[in-house]
C-alpha cells in the first residue's frame, strides 16, 4: 500500500504528483503489461543484451 504524507497547506496536485511518482517506482503497471503476453526467455535475454550494448555505446560516446 502506498502512503503519501500530505503536509499542512500542501495542494492536492502536489500530493497526487507524489503518489504517481511512488506508484510508477513500484513497477506495477510495467509488470502488468509484461504479463499480458508471453515472451520466450531467449528473446528476453536478447533484448536485455541489446539494451546493454546500447547503454554502453551511449557511455562511450559521452566519454569522448
Amino acid at each position: 500500500m502506498i502512503v503519501v504524507a500530505v503536509k499542512e497547506g500542501e495542494s492536492i496536485e502536489k500530493a497526487l504528483k507524489k503518489f504517481k511518482k511512488k506508484f510508477e517506482k513500484t513497477g506495477v503497471v510495467r509488470e502488468l503489461r509484461d504479463r499480458q503476453k508471453f515472451t520466450k526467455p531467449s528473446i528476453r535475454k536478447r533484448e536485455t543484451k541489446l539494451k546493454a550494448i546500447y547503454k554502453q555505446g551511449l557511455q562511450l560516446a559521452e566519454e569522448i
